[in-house]
């Protein structure tokens, strides 16, 4: 079969709100309770597993492929929400997206401060 990733856990301040923030934005389906944690399955099989955490919650960074159609939506739910969005990973391109591979792409926060990112290309590495 070969190595495949199935799921991670993404450690948040309120799962509710972590995963329908998720779901809405990127158009998945609603989360399933799966013991403590609220699951958002992906369309290739990996799912993000929601899980509270009353500590600090440490950023990760979680990057998603889509069509340019599904760009198109989401960039705009983005600016109907007010949400800040960057075109760079250290956020000096504010308001802007990036172009890489004949894609599109950009970055944006979730409310625990994860580090999201939309792309339509995926990057290509080592060519």
């Amino acid at each position: 079969m070969g190595v495949q990733l199935n799921h991670t856990i993404v450690w948040c301040s309120d799962k509710q709100k972590s995963a329908s923030f998720l779901v809405d934005i990127l158009e998945l389906q609603r989360p399933i309770e799966f013991g403590q944690m609220l699951v958002v399955q992906l369309d290739n099989g990996v799912s993000l597993d929601f899980f509270e955490s009353e500590g600090a919650i440490s950023m990760q960074h979680y990057a998603f492929l889509i069509s340019e159609d599904q760009f198109d939506r989401v960039f705009a739910r983005i600016r109907d929400r007010g949400l800040q969005y960057w075109a760079d990973p250290s956020k000096q391109r504010a308001g802007e997206t990036y172009q890489h591979n004949g894609g599109r792409g950009m970055y944006f926060d979730d409310p625990d401060g994860h580090f999201l990112e939309v792309m339509t290309r995926p990057y290509k590495i080592g060519s």
